[in-house]
Order: structure tokens, then sequence, then C-alpha cells
């Protein structure tokens, strides 16, 4: 499953349903407008390598473990639903290999730690062993890590890493004990990406490739299947910049938010017109497009057009 093993604990979870959204957004006027651009610009994140927003280009197969089957069902239906409704791929095939990993478990650093030691590219980007420590370390009772991957204009992919596959070329130079601590360089091989060169998009495309949902069942007392279902639904599907802003506009990533008020119980009006919006923008545009393409999209399904 994913390249990684993964340690689990069972937990019980409720059987409830999620209750109708209840927001109503008309976007008329200038505040209106920018306070839904400014939504979208937090969570316009782009990647490290591309400088655009990533989205599924792949149909998604969710696999969630550490619950009772019918919760498990619940979540993975919610999830599938949510996708089609948005516009995202969805694989249909019952044995299709599992590309994100709902992991309910009453020890999540521990099962990070485990990814990190075997499959560390499951974590995301990182430049160095300080960004990885971070990546690796468990701070939300809902967290979720991504692996992205940027197709060329040929159809190449190659996932995004600061150590590309390939052959390690390691240089051994002298060096003074006092001063450095090692006497090599490893020269990793260049990633090779066909473009178009135009100023309109360069033809790359970010793609989500894997993405981990790790919970903590004994911080979830308090929340409703239901709404749970569509917080990780919505982390699945986009990349926020952080799961601690108060988002501007209602959305479900506010629930777990400290100081966020008020915290829907479900998936909103605006989080649905927003994930229409990535799903229909044109992934090799430049990212201040791609903004454009997704307010625009936004603006014509809240104001009813």
């Amino acid at each position: 499953m994913a390249g990684f093993a993964l340690v689990l604990a069972c937990s019980q979870a409720s059987g409830q349903t999620a209750r109708p959204p209840t927001e109503n957004v008309t976007v008329t006027g200038t505040r209106s407008r920018e306070v839904l651009q400014g939504f979208v610009g937090s969570l316009a994140v782009p990647t490290r390598l591309t400088g655009k927003m990533t989205r599924w280009e792949k149909g998604i197969c969710p696999v969630t473990l550490g619950l009772r089957p019918q919760a498990v069902a619940f979540i993975n239906r919610r999830l599938k639903e949510i996708a089609v409704q948005a516009g995202a791929p969805v694989d249909t095939n019952a044995s299709c290999k599992p590309n994100v990993e709902i992991v309910f478990t009453t020890t999540p650093q521990d099962l990070i730690d485990n990814v990190r030691k075997k499959s560390p590219v499951y974590l995301g980007y990182y430049d160095n062993k300080e960004q990885q420590e971070k990546l690796a370390t468990v701070t939300h009772p809902i967290q979720a890590w991504y692996t992205t991957a940027t197709r060329d204009v040929q159809g190449g992919l190659l996932i995004d890493n600061a150590k590309p596959a390939g052959l390690i070329n390691r240089m051994e130079f002298p060096c003074d004990p006092l001063f450095c601590t090692s006497g090599a360089i490893e020269l990793y091989p260049p990633r090779v990406l066909s473009t178009t060169g135009s100023r309109l998009g360069d033809g790359l495309r970010s793609e989500l490739h894997n993405v981990i949902v790790v919970a903590d069942p004994t911080k979830m007392l308090d929340y409703e299947i239901g709404a749970l279902s569509d917080y990780i639904s919505m982390l699945v599907l986009t990349e926020p910049a952080s799961q601690d802003l108060c988002l501007s506009l209602s959305s479900i990533l506010n629930l777990l938010a400290e100081g966020c008020a008020p915290k829907p119980n479900t998936l909103t009006d605006t989080d649905a017109a927003f994930l229409r919006g990535l799903y229909k923008m044109s992934p090799d545009r430049t990212l201040v497009t791609q903004k454009n393409e997704i307010f625009y999209q936004m603006e014509q399904a809240l104001s009813g057009r």
C-alpha cells in the first residue's frame, strides 16, 4: 500500500451523518470580491518546483484504516462523492492501488516516524534534514502529508523531490576536522522536463501523487463522523497553506482551527465552489492565471450564474 507499512490502532466511530449546509453566500460588490479573492489566495498554494497549484490528475483511490467497517465505508464514500461533485478524478476499480491513506490511530507520531524511516518521500518536499524533521512532526489531531509530482508537455512525470532518483556522483575532498564534519559532496542528476517556453504557460503541471491523512480518534470525540469526513475530504482534494488559518469565508477547514467562528460541520458552498474552480482551472498556466480562473468560477457559482 503506497510503498510503506502502517502501524494501526483500532478505534470506534459514530455513524451519524452530516447535516446539510446552512451557508448562504452572495458575491456582489468590491468588498465581497476582495474577500473571495483572499479566500482563493489562502488556498492557492504553489508547489516548490513549478510554482503552480496542485490537484489530482489520476483517479483517487482511498483506503481508510483503524475504524469500524461502517465508518470506513462512510468516509470513503463521502470522499468520492465530494470528488465527483468537484470534477476530480476517481478510480472506480475495486482493486485499484491506494493513493490516499486515511489512518485513525492513537499513536500518530509513531506512524509518521515509521514513514520517515522507510519512505520519507511520502512526507512531501523538503530540502534538508531540518525541513524533513519539521514535516515529520505531528502537530494536529488530523494532519495531512502531500507527495506531489510534475508532468511535462510530453507526459513525462517526476516525483517532486530535492534528491531525484538516479546515479549519484559522490566527490571526496580534503577537509579540516576543525571546520567541517564531512569531506564529500553528493551531486544528484538534473531534473529533465520538456516545456513550451511560452509566457502564458510553460506546459508543466503539478499533480497530487499521494496523500496521507492521520487522525487521532482520542481527540475526535466531540465531532460527528460527517464533519470529520468532509474535513478530511477537503484536505485530500486540495493542499491548504495551513491548517491553522481562519479562512475569510465559511469553510469546513475552520472546523479544527483555534479561534475560528463559526465552525461549519459540513462542506460549505464556498468549499464546493473552490473545489469546482480548482478542477476546472488550466493546470499548465501560471499561478496568477490559475487564481483568476478559480475566482471566476467561484464568483459564478456563488452568484447563482
